[in-house]
């Protein structure tokens, strides 16, 4: 079993990136938003699923075990491979699928592109109990997080995944001016600096 892998990256694509380990060249599929935070010539530390099937064995990266656990939870369920768990992880992060799960919401599965209604009300069901759900935000945090939530449907909007959209938009609003923090454009002009405009389609 490959658990992890530490090595130089060689090449990238939308959900996948060769990393090379002592001189061989492992292709891993990755979420779209590993894919697109790895670097040519950087050295990436990935933990590891391996897939072993009649004809192929195929191996499954993640930024943290948190999202190589969510994967195994997803690959149990019925109905969900690998390729369906990745696109699951890469348009969600683990707090947001715990939390629809706990909220008994199949809306943000059923966004996911190969996951039909029946699939994602199975993802609910099967899931339930399995995952811990985020912490509440303050009270205090009310209005920032609405601007934040407008923010994240600006970005969804102009082709990024949720998951990619909400990590962005926390980290913009954390790095944000007062004054920025109040305004959805500004806070968008912000992180589009960041992510760049246009490349949201290509990485959704």
């Amino acid at each position: 079993m490959i658990s992890s892998l530490r090595g130089v990256v060689l090449s990238t694509g939308a959900d996948s990136v060769i990393v090379e380990v002592g001189g061989v060249g492992f292709s891993v599929a990755v979420p779209g938003d590993v894919a697109h935070t790895a670097h040519v010539g950087e050295t990436i530390l990935l933990h590891t699923s391996l897939i072993v099937r009649e004809d192929a064995l195929s191996l499954y990266g993640f930024a943290d075990t948190a999202e190589l656990e969510v994967f195994g939870h997803l690959i149990g369920v019925t109905g969900v491979g690998p390729k369906s768990a990745l696109g699951v992880l890469s348009h969600l992060s683990v707090d947001q699928i715990a939390t629809a799960v706990a909220a008994d919401d199949d809306a943000p599965f059923r966004r996911v592109s190969g996951i039909g209604p029946k699939t994602a009300k199975l993802i609910v069901l099967q899931l339930a109990g399995k995952l811990k759900p985020p912490a509440a935000a303050a009270p205090a945090q009310t209005a920032t997080t609405a601007i934040t939530e407008q923010l994240v449907a600006a970005l969804v909007g102009l082709g990024w995944s949720e998951k990619v959209a909400s990590e962005a938009a926390e980290q913009s609003a954390a790095d944000a001016s007062e004054t920025e923090r109040q305004s959805v454009a500004l806070l968008l002009r912000r992180t589009l600096s960041t992510l760049g405009p246009g490349q949201g389609s290509a990485r959704a």
